[in-house]
């Protein structure tokens, strides 16, 4: 099989398709297990379907082969484009997180809101959503399994991130595929740099570090040797549970630091950027400019200042 630089092999009939979100490579990827019932993890956005086909194409994928999409979250640039992949794959089932499944079946209020953070620019970033019918959509909750084959994947509630949330366990691949959960792999194909780490994203509207915390709590006693991000690749469980857990912490107590009622996004971005680079040269990389990194930066900021909106309606209602 010819392997294009799109396509990476996990191993264990696991492949990773780079969806080349934005014209950028290592950003965003989907998960295609190659099992008795294929099934596709993540479609991307909906302007990113060309690239997933060609990818399945390049598997030797047939639209009618797969069986199930699954979605970790349904945030544009993870389940933009199910609308469209399933329409495709004319006999698959959409398998989301309970409180994710009515914004695939009627996703006008995700555009609502994606539109709202992202403005005038959502539908070149990412394309249009379509709508899922209600009759091909699965719900998983928190423990529930698929059997696909050689392998049953298991599903766990894995909140902080999106509440709509779940991550899934793969054991013949001693894997976790994890979306956001778990954090962001920054690769070296993405940034440019020599090294690689591993940090969460406050992205809106969902950010909750305690729930980050008691998801990261229950992960670790799941048994599993490596995190598949959706963003991008692979990493070891701990290295991804620690990056997570201490940026988490980090990023809160930063918000809580500078946040005063009218503050506006920039301020909170450039403090970020500040942290980010302080962060690196602790960890020996000294990064001059990190605004490589505002795909998420601004988007984290925009998710910090929700939260700490949300922690001061909290206590001003106690």
């Amino acid at each position: 099989m010819r392997n294009p630089a799109y396509l990476v092999d996990m191993g264990n009939g696991v492949w990773q398709i780079d969806l080349l979100e934005q014209g950028l490579r290592g950003r965003t990827g989907a998960y295609v297990i190659l099992d008795e019932q294929v099934t596709v993890i993540e479609t991307g956005a909906a302007n990113c379907q060309e690239q997933l086909w060609q990818g399945l194409q390049e598997l030797g994928v047939r639209p009618d082969h797969v069986a199930y999409v699954i979605v970790t979250h349904v945030h544009l640039d993870h389940a933009g484009g199910a609308g469209q992949t399933m329409a495709k794959a004319a006999n698959a089932k959409l398998v989301v997180h309970p409180r994710g499944a009515r914004h695939m079946a009627q996703p006008s209020r995700l555009w609502q809101g994606a539109s709202e953070v992202y403005g005038s620019n959502v539908e070149r970033l990412f394309g249009r959503p379509e709508a899922v019918p209600e009759e091909r959509i699965i719900i998983r909750e928190h423990g529930d399994t698929l059997n696909i084959g050689r392998r049953t994947l298991t599903f766990f509630d894995s909140p902080g991130h999106a509440k709509h949330h779940f991550t899934i366990l793969d054991p013949l691949s001693d894997a976790l595929f994890a979306g956001d959960a778990v954090g962001i792999r920054y690769r070296t194909l993405f940034t440019g740099w020599e090294f690689e780490w591993v940090m969460p994203s406050t992205s809106p509207v969902d950010f909750d570090p305690e729930a980050v915390h008691n998801t990261m709590r229950m992960l670790r006693g799941v048994p599993f040797q490596w995190v598949y991000h959706t963003h991008f690749g692979r990493s070891p469980k701990e290295e991804a549970i620690a990056g997570t857990l201490r940026g988490a912490q980090a990023m809160a107590d930063l918000i809580d630091r500078l946040y005063y009622p009218g503050i506006t996004v920039d301020p909170v971005a450039e403090a970020l950027r500040e942290w980010v680079k302080h962060d690196l040269a602790a960890q020996g990389h000294n990064i001059g400019d990190v605004r490589v990194l505002d795909i998420d930066i601004i988007l984290d900021a925009m998710g910090l200042l929700i939260y700490a909106e949300k922690r001061r309606r909290d206590r001003q209602s106690e």
